[in-house]
């Protein structure tokens, strides 16, 4: 059955309404009802079931906790009235505090508006009040706030204000102010300095005695640090750059040259002479008791391949060799280890020397799976705690570039001596010569198989060596050389023997005797 007119006014007054409606609203309210009245006769509403009951003229709604039924729509429209009073209260409150306020307003006394002067270059500023506390009385100077200066006012403004002081403050003859632009009158530093004096004065002797305190350390600090600069300049000869007339200012000639580093070049090298005593190798192969000769040399030859087929620079060769010397030195190593041994040599090496070093996984993958990731590590830990980790190790192959470059040496006979340097560090018998004597040794050799000169002042002045010093070094150096190759070291001699290389490794050998 289709719902009544009644019915359907039930139901939307059940409908829940807005708190705060105004009267138009209640109009449009009422006008849509009516229309949804008779909207909802016409409409045929779907068949209910035989046991729904039936709604009442009036629906109501039972509440928890309640005896009764109370009627929703009564209750609702007792809500909506109470709010609307509380709403009208309101508004007529805010009525009269707004009239009131435009009462007050109103009987506010009228306030002259002063228009402001444009602060142009030919104008000087107005100052404001400084008012400055004093045991004298001072007089307070308040500035004339006229709108317009006249012409004249302002030309004389101008011939007064040469110095601007500064945050536009007037300096009156009482006040301390001073800009830092002007000069500091004779009674005022007079006046700063007694103050000053009398805040020291305030200090109490604590205070004084631990601010003596602590200068005294600082200068003894001070002292002792000046004193051990003093020796390293008379052990080092730091700052004595002064060349003989008969030999050439290398580092003169590029003074200007950035990359040259002329001004430190002399005192670098004479650091590294002087740090190669510390760092001593010995004959240790008497206490290895799993290494021969042969064996350490075979392991040389494979830090050169590592070196040739990773690209990395000579530098990093030489140290990994010297990072090995000196473990070996200390440490006793079995067979199988001696591989490990290099192999973490030349990893440490390449991450001082290189800008790009070589992946850990790269070192695994030469060693063909022989050592684990754990193990590498491991052996990278001890190699730099027996060592100190200090990698700072003076190498020949340093020195050797310094001497060739300040005799103006070219370069096939300075990658000649190369080539000797190289293929002499699978020489056990010099592994307890300094690197210095080394290089010079390599040098000399370099220049009598070119026939081109001796060992000249130049040479003798940079490296600070005689000829003399180092004979007994060029003879072990070619008796090495002149060994017959085995089949096992090749590698130097293979990479020298490229045009690259010059192809220095296939220049015939001198006897002792001809050095």
């Amino acid at each position: 059955m289709a719902p009544t007119k009644s019915s359907a006014s039930s139901i939307l007054s059940n409908l829940p309404l807005r708190t705060t409606i105004s009267t138009r609203s209640r109009a449009a309210t009422q006008s849509l009802t009516n229309v949804r009245t008779t909207k909802l006769s016409v409409i045929s509403v779907k068949r209910k079931a035989d046991a729904s009951p039936s709604k009442d003229a009036k629906t109501t709604k039972r509440i928890a906790f309640s005896e009764k039924n109370i009627n929703i729509t009564e209750a609702k429209t007792k809500q909506v009235d109470a709010k609307q009073k509380i709403t009208l209260k309101k508004a007529a409150t805010q009525v009269k505090t707004v009239t009131t306020l435009k009462a007050q307003l109103k009987t506010l006394p009228s306030v002259k508006t002063v228009a402001r002067v444009k602060q142009n270059e030919n104008i000087a500023p107005l100052a404001p009040v400084h008012k400055v506390y004093s045991r004298k009385p001072t007089k307070i100077v308040v500035p004339n706030q006229t709108a317009i200066k006249p012409k004249e006012v302002l030309k004389e403004n101008n011939t007064k204000c040469n110095k601007r002081l500064s945050n536009d403050f007037e300096k009156t003859e009482d006040t301390l102010y001073s800009s830092a632009l002007e000069d500091i009158s004779s009674n005022e530093s007079t006046y700063f300095s007694a103050k000053r004096h009398n805040l020291r004065s305030s200090r109490s002797s604590e205070s004084e005695s631990t601010s003596f305190d602590k200068n005294e350390k600082t200068e003894e600090n001070a002292s002792s640090v000046s004193m051990v600069a003093r020796r390293m300049e008379i052990a080092l000869h730091l700052g004595n750059h002064s060349v003989p007339d008969q030999i050439d200012d290398f580092d003169k000639e590029n003074w200007e040259d950035v990359f040259q580093i002329s001004e430190y070049a002399i005192d670098i090298f004479h650091y590294l002479k002087e740090r190669e005593s510390s760092f001593p190798i010995v004959d240790y192969l008497g206490r290895q008791v799993c290494l021969t000769r042969i064996m350490r040399s075979l392991l040389v030859d494979w830090m050169v391949e590592i070196q040739e087929s990773f690209e990395l620079n000579h530098e990093t060769l030489y140290l990994g060799v010297k990072i090995v010397d000196m473990y070996l030195g200390k440490v006793v190593v079995g067979k199988e280890t001696l591989q490990l041994v290099g192999a973490a040599s030349m990893f440490i090496a390449s991450k001082f020397d290189e800008r790009i070093p070589p992946l850990i996984d790269d070192f695994l993958y030469i060693c063909d799976g022989a050592y684990t990731k754990r193990e590498l590590i491991r052996m990278e830990m001890n190699l730099l705690q027996v060592i100190n980790f200090d990698l700072g190790i003076p190498i020949s192959y340093r020195f050797l570039r310094r001497y060739a470059r300040c005799a103006k040496i070219p370069m096939p006979i300075l990658t000649l001596a190369r080539y000797i340097l190289e293929y002499n560090l699978m020489n056990y018998d010099v592994i307890t010569i300094r690197d210095s004597k080394l290089a010079s040794a390599a040098l000399y050799m370099a220049l009598r198989m070119k026939e081109i000169s001796n060992w000249t002042p130049t040479l003798e002045f940079y490296t600070g060596y005689k000829l003399e010093e180092f004979k007994d070094v060029i003879v072990s150096l070619n008796n090495y050389l002149s060994q017959p190759a085995k089949s096992q070291l090749m590698t130097v001699r293979n990479k020298y023997s490229h045009k690259i290389f010059f192809e220095v490794a296939k220049i015939p050998l001198l006897k002792n005797e001809q050095f």
